[in-house]
């Protein structure tokens, strides 16, 4: 058989490691990628609508729905009451997130009915003629307010421990105990949530839906509908971005869709405006870190104790395993010899928050940068040599035990911080600033090089595993259908390329297809960075399984050994003859070998007890590190980013011009989070941040004026990933935080760096003036 395997391959025109086009690139582009608003309408098409309360905390005492029934072009008009099934769209089981309200409104801006209409507009229109009588209950809607009536959370809440920070806090030469306010995000993708349902047959029902989860999707389907999941069939092409927004958000849109369509035998779509699409959806959670810190003279850390409370909104949905992943991220790149964290998921009467790009580990990781800064401004030191001081150590020193008890095996965060600040210049920029810094009344820089150390795998060891179904027709072609989503990251094109490797054959043999569940079932969503991992190793063993029958056939065939038959690009060398692929396959059509396979990968070796805090929930770290420049204008708060250098490990890059533009985008969409993008709720509990009129996301102009990112070429993953690649979608996020450690010394400079700013985030131009004129006071 074929001795060469998925980490040694060299191929032509197709292979992994290859920088490929993006497969829908030009589509993109020109307008031709269809979404799901692209698609042609069905004959009779109907359009759904959400039915918003105005109350942040109230009891329903009655809704009068007369005017909306009424109002010209509208079909039908449901309530939870109608829901044939269970009235509940969460997604962890725990049945705390109805559908449609019924008797008690906990955010304002809840969908507490559905209209259906002939027309997007007039079902809106009509949504809004509802008279409801309510009973105003006591409400806060922010981390505060929460801790202030009761602390009450919507998970249990994690610990984490190791050593004894009890006593040892108390022994440290220096000790510092301050909070940090850490902002929420609105994900903001470019497409909507979306979904459209086509009624079938009997209790069948296909759903189109803009979701990271298509399983999910079919069950909750399912679910409201009382069918099994066998009756319901999720098709997803591609979305128009996600970010973690459409994990578990798109599970009410098609969940109300696939309703209405059974109800009234017609293709149903709902897809809210921009406005309701903010309000009544979730976003990033925002954290109040209550942390304390002691370290030594030369700025070691001693002890670390940490909370970490966040808003999570009214019900569970996915805050305990994000509050869950801080805890994970709140040690950084540093070993902390004793440390304690705690996590509070806060119930609170807003729109439950959900997974965004990181998942809490970039809430976890600012904290522990923020320590870092605490220490390097009371010893007066760079914060680069606190970090250095502090990284976990190489394998088999003293100092790779992480809080939750994992060994850090695959530790190259002194390699990659050692290549940025030697090609950045970063010791000569730092001086240079410092003395621009000194001469300069109302204009002041700053620079940080900070590192990322993010873990990959789903903490819930079950999500750790995909499914493919790969098909190689008569005429050579490929047929490529896996459980993950295309949202604009690359995936489809990056598991073609595992499968044209594998075959040998060029990119344009391999057809990518929709995700749907009817090809693979019970899949995980696209999320955790794992997409490419997962499903690429699940295409792999399938054609696996199929090229060990073509190797069978040929050896029987043509009366050679299995190691004389070796796949060559676009042919398949048999002995001493050559034979085209598409010539070969046709043969072993005629000789009945089976050309299809599912292919199966589950994540070896993780674990995790969480009631125990220990375990290994992560298969391997990726790294990277950023070198942020900026100035600010202490007379406005003003300030503009000047230049970024960027290392960011991938192990061995699957498609490094993908690759590349991963960093890039997560690094801007970082940036905005620590910046720009700031969410605020008013006295009523009414998001006011809710269009792109009132919430700033980074614009073009925005970027870093010189903007210089690298991949770590030499990194090749240790672990047995495809290809020996290493996830790409969430570690970059986190090389943002250069940003907001380069704008702290900026304003640091004011007081002659001895004085933390401690600048919240997001660090907008009110906030970086009130930090310079806080300083200016001291």
């Amino acid at each position: 058989m074929d001795k060469s395997t998925f980490e040694d391959r060299k191929v032509i025109n197709g292979s992994m490691h290859a920088s490929l086009k993006h497969d829908s690139a030009h589509k993109h582009v020109t307008g031709a990628a269809d979404y799901i608003d692209d698609i042609p309408e069905p004959a009779n098409l109907l359009h759904g609508a959400l039915g918003l309360s105005d109350r942040a905390h109230a009891e329903i005492l009655g809704m009068d729905l007369s005017a909306v029934s009424s109002y010209p072009g509208v079909v039908w008009v449901f309530t939870g009451k109608d829901v044939p099934g269970v009235n509940d769209v969460s997604s962890n089981g725990k049945h705390d997130e109805p559908l449609l309200t019924e008797t008690l409104v906990e955010f304002h801006g809840q969908p507490m009915f559905a209209v259906i209409a002939t027309s997007r507009d007039i079902a809106r229109r009509a949504a809004r003629l509802a008279k409801v009588e309510y009973r105003d209950l006591p409400h806060w809607s922010d981390i505060d307010g929460a801790l202030a009536n009761g602390g009450a959370v919507v998970y249990d809440p994690m610990t984490l421990k190791r050593g004894e920070p009890e006593i040892e806090m108390a022994k440290a030469q220096h000790r510092v105990k301050a909070q940090m306010r850490i902002g929420g995000q609105e994900h903001f993708y470019l497409e909507s949530h979306i979904a459209m349902a086509v009624p079938g047959e009997d209790d069948e029902v296909i759903v189109w839906s803009s979701t990271q989860h298509p399983s999910e999707i079919q069950h909750i389907v399912g679910h409201v509908l009382n069918i099994p999941s066998n009756a319901v069939t999720v098709n997803v092409r591609r979305m128009g971005g996600g970010f973690g927004g459409k994990e578990t958000q798109g599970n009410q849109f098609a969940a109300l869709a696939a309703i209405a369509a059974k109800k009234l035998g017609r293709a149903v779509k709902f897809r809210p405006d921009r406005d309701e699409d903010m309000i009544a959806t979730g976003k990033r959670h925002d954290f109040l870190v209550d942390y304390e810190v002691g370290f030594d003279d030369d700025g070691r850390i001693h002890a670390v104790d940490a909370t970490y409370a966040a808003r999570c909104g009214f019900s569970s949905d996915l805050s305990g395993p994000v509050t869950d992943r801080a805890l994970f991220h709140a040690d950084s790149s540093y070993f902390y010899p004793h440390v304690h964290l705690v996590s509070k998921p806060l119930k609170t009467h807003t729109v439950s928050n959900t997974a965004f790009r990181g998942f809490g580990g970039p809430q976890g990781m600012v904290g522990g940068e923020r320590m870092i800064e605490e220490i390097a401004y009371a010893l007066g030191k760079d914060p680069l040599e606190i970090r250095k001081l502090n990284f976990y150590g190489q394998p088999g020193s003293n100092r790779t035990l992480t809080p939750y008890h994992q060994e850090v095996e695959d530790n190259i965060i002194h390699r990659i911080v050692e290549e940025l600040e030697t090609s950045a210049d970063y010791q000569a920029r730092r001086k240079a600033i410092i003395e621009f810094n000194r001469g300069s009344r109302f204009i002041r820089k700053g620079i940080a090089l900070t590192p990322v150390k993010f873990g990959i795998s789903f903490t819930m060891t079950a999500f750790n595993q995909a499914g493919a179904l790969v098909h190689v027709y008569q005429d050579g072609s490929i047929h490529l259908n896996h459980g993950g989503t295309e949202m604009g990251q690359g995936l489809y094109t990056k598991v073609a390329q595992v499968l044209a490797d594998a075959f040998q054959v060029d990119i344009d043999r391999v057809k990518i297809t929709a995700t749907t569940t009817a090809k693979v079932p019970n899949t995980s969503a696209t999320a955790a960075s794992s997409g490419s991992d997962l499903n690429g190793m699940a295409a792999f063993d399938a054609a696996r399984q199929i090229k060990e029958r073509l190797v069978a056939f040929a050896a029987q065939k043509w009366n050679v050994e299995p190691s004389d038959i070796m796949f060559l690009p676009n042919r398949v060398r048999i002995g001493d003859k050559e034979i085209p692929f598409p010539d070969f396959i046709n043969q072993a059509y005629f000789a009945r070998v089976q050309l299809s396979a599912a292919g199966f990968y589950k994540t070896p070796d993780i674990h995790w007890d969480r009631k125990a805090g220990r375990g290994m929930p992560f298969f391997y770290f990726a790294y990277g590190a950023s070198c942020t420049e900026v100035s600010i204008d202490t007379l406005t708060g003003e300030y503009l980013i000047d230049r970024t250098d960027i290392l960011h490990d991938v192990g061995r890059s699957l498609n490094p011009a993908i690759d590349i533009g991963q960093v890039e985008g997560a690094f801007v969409q970082g940036m905005g989070w620590l910046t720009t993008e700031e969410l605020w709720w008013d006295a009523k509990g009414r998001l006011r941040t809710h269009a792109p009129s009132t919430y700033k996301i980074p614009l073009a102009s925005d970027r870093p004026k010189v903007f210089n990112v690298r991949l770590a070429e030499w990194s090749e993953n240790p672990a047995a990933t495809i290809g020996r690649s290493k996830a790409v979608g969430e570690p970059p996020f986190m090389l943002a935080i250069s940003v907001l450690e380069a704008l702290s010394m900026a304003v640091a400079s004011v007081a002659d760096y001895k004085i933390c700013p401690r600048l919240d985030a997001p660090a907008t131009p009110e906030r970086v003036l009130m930090a310079v004129e806080r300083l200016k006071e001291m």
